[in-house]
């Protein structure tokens, strides 16, 4: 036996659980403390529902709505919201241990645009063949990094080693 579907949303009418509310009629003014049947009466007799709004409230706190209305209000408010969220991505420079320095300038200049646009930024160091037994040389060019940016980025993961792959993640202050 399948159980019913949750509803999401607010509870209105019939599906709200206590016995008295307090009322907010249609046009905002507070009608006061009553009890369910009778406010829902009232709420048709209007021609709207009673919308559960504020159900932690003691009593709970019900309006005189359109619940579709609401609805779809809500769902806007919503999507609106994720609108203007700004997500944090983490984007990626790749690096080598005898990196020349205009080549570093210029990876420099993108690891400060990606934090300008409040990016977080993974500095990777690729070691090949007999450059391992110089990870001295790694770890200075990574400190170099770390100071250059000092003032714009903090380290979120100092640098470490994994195979032949030495990683730092750098996060916006």
């Amino acid at each position: 036996m399948m159980a019913p579907p949750v509803k999401s949303g607010p509870r209105f009418d019939h599906m709200i659980q206590s016995d008295k509310v307090r009322v907010i009629d249609e046009s905002g003014e507070n009608i006061g403390v009553m009890y369910t049947r009778e406010a829902i009466e009232q709420a048709a007799d209007v021609g709207l529902n009673l919308v559960e709004v504020s159900p932690n409230a003691d009593p709970p706190v019900c309006k005189f709505l359109d619940v579709g209305k609401y609805r779809y209000e809500a769902q806007k408010k919503a999507n609106a919201a994720r609108k203007t969220q700004k997500t944090q991505d983490i984007k990626e420079v790749k690096m080598r241990p005898n990196i020349d320095t205009h080549d570093y300038d210029v990876k420099m200049r993108n690891v400060y645009r990606f934090i300008e646009d409040g990016d977080k930024v993974k500095v990777t160091l690729r070691f090949r063949g007999r450059e391992m037994s110089h990870q001295q040389l790694g770890m200075d060019l990574l400190r170099r990094v770390q100071d250059d940016v000092a003032e714009v980025a903090k380290v979120e993961a100092y640098p470490r080693l994994e195979g032949r792959q030495m990683l730092m993640v750098l996060a916006p202050k």
